[in-house]
């Protein structure tokens, strides 16, 4: 049977201190006495109480109130605990090694060729795609290359990929990661840039990208069905020697075109952040798409695509939305020269 986790120590705020140092120096615990030292009422003695005891430093005494224990000796209990936890887990992690790998033999021994005909199979459930993609990165040993068009990803996707890249890079697996240029001014995409490349990987942004692509090992490629609505698509798993290598040949050209993406430098971020801030504050105007276009010196078709990043960004299902949700989370500020900004006239 497994032993239960411990529970985490309660912290030790200033006034478990003083009443643990009070305890120390009268040699017990006395509730009156230390509510009269603190000038706190029952309630906050009985929190301080069980505060040192889940810390150890009280003990229970049969005679009389609980009296102080020494630090060395509290620490030695709380850490004993910690590392009899962390031992049963080791001991659980090699247990499951020993048993799967007692039947890898087997598995291969008995499994049945692939046919050619299944060189490419088609996933259609978007769960069972990431399955397969989690697989195919812990087995990857040598190098990944991803190709994401399209602006910054959202945080959520980014938080579960930095662990799966942070794990193969670790390993020693080479990555290449391609983005648009349009990704640079995502500040969750620059903090995903910043961690992997820390590690090792290389980034890059293009100006163009065509279609979304992950390639290991150069042996097994994940093509992403065309997207339906909001809903994540399906992907083909392609694990055919030369339809593998022709992939990787194309997206390698695009990658030698390709500018390095160093997120540090926040020229183009700090732009782009800056163009977003004022589409913000006029969306919350109510202004139309080509008007707002107008007022910044864009195209409508660019503008639109940086109000679809914004609503994405802010979860918002309009464009006046939008704007609204900003305002009130003080990521924009109303211009002063915009009469819809309150400005007086001077009539």
């Amino acid at each position: 049977m497994t032993t239960p986790n411990p529970p985490k120590p309660a912290e030790l705020d200033d006034a478990c201190r003083s009443a643990y140092t009070h305890a120390v120096r009268q040699g017990v615990f006395v509730e009156g006495d230390i509510a009269e030292r603190l000038s706190c009422g029952t309630d906050e003695v009985a929190r301080i109480r069980d505060v040192l005891q889940q810390l150890r430093l009280l003990a229970p005494c049969q005679e009389g109130p609980p009296v102080p224990v020494s630090p060395d000796l509290a620490e030695a209990e709380l850490s004993a605990l910690l590392e009899s936890g962390i031992l049963e887990r080791r001991q659980q992690l090699a247990r499951i090694h020993r048993q799967m790998r007692s039947l890898a033999p087997l598995y291969r021994e008995h499994q049945q060729p692939i046919p050619t005909s299944r060189a490419v199979r088609l996933i259609e459930n978007p769960a069972e795609v990431r399955r397969e993609l989690a697989a195919a990165a812990r087995n990857c040993s040598r190098e990944a290359f991803t190709v994401q068009p399209g602006g910054g990803r959202n945080a959520r996707t980014l938080n579960e990929a930095v662990v799966r890249d942070t794990a193969m890079l670790e390993r020693g697996v080479k990555m290449r990661i391609l983005y648009q240029h349009t990704a640079r001014a995502n500040l969750a995409t620059r903090t995903y840039v910043r961690k992997v490349s820390a590690l090792g990987a290389e980034v890059r942004t293009a100006e163009e990208v065509y279609e979304r692509l992950i390639i290991f090992d150069r042996s097994v490629a994940f093509v992403p069905q065309e997207r339906q609505g909001s809903q994540p698509p399906g992907a083909a798993i392609v694990t055919d020697e030369t339809t593998v290598g022709y992939l990787w040949r194309i997206h390698d050209k695009m990658w030698d075109s390709a500018r390095p993406y160093d997120a540090s430098d926040v020229e183009y971020a700090s732009t782009s952040e800056e163009i977003k801030s004022s589409i913000l504050r006029l969306m919350a105007t109510g202004l139309k798409d080509d008007v707002i276009a107008r007022k910044l010196g864009m195209a409508t078709r660019t503008c639109r695509r940086y109000m679809a990043g914004i609503m994405d960004e802010l979860g918002a299902t309009s464009r006046f939305q939008a704007g609204a949700l900003a305002a009130a989370q003080g990521l924009v500020t109303p211009d002063p020269q915009d009469s819809t900004g309150g400005a007086q006239s001077s009539d």
